[in-house]
Formats: structure tokens, C-alpha cells, sequence
């Protein structure tokens, strides 16, 4: 339990996505501070305001806010103002830094990141190829994936490759199975970067029993035995060693931070890739 808690209220006309990731990194800056998030997405009218302006005069705290129109914003200062709480706005200070530079007309469109454009239906083409090549799952189209992500189980394949595909990356994992050989298609596949993952056996084995619990398995099987995962995971190294494939170690990783380096891979991929074309 942390030593301060805080109700922190995250306003915004659109969907509330960018406020959310914005004040949790903020957030995590504080040690032992904790929010209590109260999120409101489509606030595009005094009604809708209302609603938050209730609940934060129920419960006071900092003010984080995407709210583009002019009177909205009017308002809701001046409720912080009575009731002595921090307001900030996350994108206004950088688009009245940038307008002076680029010289173009500001939109002031909420949720114009969420447009049905081309970028939105390519997301959605990449997290339906992701689903559709989870945990081994092909239709003898491996190849045509962006990223394909290898390892033994539990080693964060399947929520990396959700966050990729988020991100437009038609991402594909294949587990590394004991005693059975590779796919000869993970073999053969040469146009996705292909990325081994491994984890700390200690760390394998804890994450696998708590997942043995929460299917109420409490029998002690093969599946955690400690030698047998460090086995597992020797061969899954030697396995990358072969294929040059490059290895990252997700132990203790998030999967931002786990997605973020495979990102990064995958620029080099690319431009490796297009330079011998």
C-alpha cells in the first residue's frame, strides 16, 4: 500500500486513451503515491462536464485534461480554481507551441487520432492476422508476418503481439514446444524479423505455477518441474544461437518495454531489408 493516495480525475473529449497513458507515466515518477484514476472520455459538452465537475467536487484532486474546445476549458479552470485543485491540460501547451512554427490551421477536432482512415483499418488488419497466428496458430502463412515472436511457454509472446498489432505490426507467435522440433515454417520464414524470447527459469517456473493456480491445478507436474524448465529454456537459447535470431530477455520486463525493443529490432530489420532490394 502506498504511503499517499490521491484522487487524480483524467478528462477528455475523445476516448481517454491518451490522458490515461500520459498521467500513469506521470504518476510512476512519484514513489509511493498512488492515484485513485476517476476517467471521463467524451466530454464534449456542459453536460457531460457537469458529470466530472460532481465527482470532483465529491472527491478533490489534480486535474488532468484533452479538452480542445475553448468554453469547455473555460470552465473547467475555473472549477479547479474554486476548488484550489492542480488543472492541466496535456495537448494545448503543445499545440500552441507548434502552430507558430508550422504556420497550418489547428483542427481543434477531438479524437482526430481515432479517424476511420487508412492507419485505423491497417491496425485492425493487423490485430485480426494476430489473432489468427496465436500460439502456433497458421494458415501456412507465416511469412507473411511483420514480427513473429518465439519461445517457451509463458514468455509474454501472446500480450507482445497484442500490443504490436495495436500498433499496425502483423505480429505471430510460435511456442517452442519440449521434445517436439520447431515448425519447419518459423525455419523457413525469411521476411518477418523473427525474435526469440526467454525468461529467468526461478521466473518461469513461479509465473507457471501461479498460472497452474488460477486453473485450480494444484498437482506438481512436469510443466514447473525446475530442471526441466532450465532445459527448456538452454534449448530455446541454442535454438536462437542457430538461427541468429535475436534473443530478448523478458524477466522482469514489461511488455511496453518488451514491445519497445522489439520495435527497435525491427527498424534495423527493415532497413536491412529494403537496402538489399
Amino acid at each position: 500500500m502506498a504511503d499517499t493516495q490521491f484522487h487524480l480525475h483524467l478528462i477528455s473529449d475523445s476516448t481517454g486513451e491518451t490522458v490515461q497513458a500520459v498521467a500513469r507515466a506521470v504518476c510512476a515518477q512519484f514513489v509511493d503515491a498512488a492515484p485513485q484514476e476517476h476517467i471521463y472520455g467524451l466530454v464534449r459538452g456542459s453536460k457531460a462536464l457537469a458529470r466530472a465537475l460532481e465527482e470532483l467536487k465529491a472527491n478533490p484532486g489534480p486535474v488532468m485534461y484533452s479538452i480542445l474546445d475553448d468554453g469547455l476549458r473555460s470552465e473547467l479552470h475555473a472549477a479547479c480554481d474554486k476548488i484550489g485543485v492542480p488543472c492541466l491540460s496535456l495537448l494545448q501547451p503543445f499545440v500552441n507551441s507548434l502552430a507558430p512554427y508550422l504556420k497550418v490551421e489547428i483542427a481543434n477536432k477531438p479524437g482526430s487520432q481515432h479517424a476511420l482512415d487508412t492507419d485505423y483499418f491497417h491496425r485492425i488488419n493487423a490485430l485480426n492476422y494476430t489473432i489468427q497466428h496465436d500460439d502456433g496458430q497458421s494458415q501456412g502463412d507465416l511469412n507473411e508476418a511483420d514480427i513473429v515472436l518465439t519461445g517457451v511457454s509463458r514468455t509474454s509472446k501472446t500480450p507482445t503481439c497484442i500490443y504490436l498489432a495495436n500498433k499496425g505490426i502483423k505480429a505471430a507467435n510460435v511456442p517452442l514446444v519440449p521434445g517436439m522440433d520447431p515448425p519447419r515454417e518459423l525455419l523457413e520464414a525469411h521476411h518477418p524479423l523473427i525474435v526469440g524470447l526467454t525468461n529467468s527459469p526461478e521466473r518461469l517456473q513461479a509465473i507457471r505455477r501461479n498460472r497452474l493456480l488460477t486453473l485450480n491445478e494444484n498437482n506438481e507436474t512436469e510443466y514447473i518441474d525446475p530442471e526441466l524448465i532450465r532445459g527448456e529454456v538452454a534449448e530455446a537459447r541454442r535454438l536462437f544461437t542457430r538461427q541468429k535470431w535475436p534473443v530478448i530477455d523478458v524477466t522482469r520486463r514489461s511488455v511496453e518495454e518488451i514491445a519497445s525493443a522489439i520495435l527497435n529490432l525491427y527498424q534495423d530489420h527493415e532497413k536491412t531489408r529494403h537496402a538489399d532490394k
